[in-house]
């Protein structure tokens, strides 16, 4: 594939930085520090075992979920990393 003067692998180079650094905008925004033990929305106990996978957690499942709704955090399929709609 001609990519002009682009070296070789440089497509792909691009791709890798482009997900580094998503990723690392994610990481950013978990949580740090001591999570709680008991929701500081509904007053629920938070699981030990959501407390250790997310280390500064705050939230209950439940009222995490309405948080992510309210936040328009998208969940479910990517399109827009899909090989199909880039063909469209």
């Amino acid at each position: 594939m001609a990519t002009g003067w682009a070296g070789d692998g440089a497509v792909q180079d691009q791709i890798d930085a482009t997900i580094k650094d998503g990723i690392e905008r994610v990481r950013n925004q978990l949580p740090k520090g001591a999570s709680l033990k008991r929701c500081e929305e509904c007053d629920a106990k938070i699981p030990e075992g959501r407390r250790k996978a997310l280390p500064g957690v705050r939230l209950c499942v439940a009222c995490q979920q309405v948080h992510d709704a309210e936040a328009g955090v998208a969940g479910g399929y990517n399109r827009r990393g899909s090989k199909d709609s880039q063909l469209r």
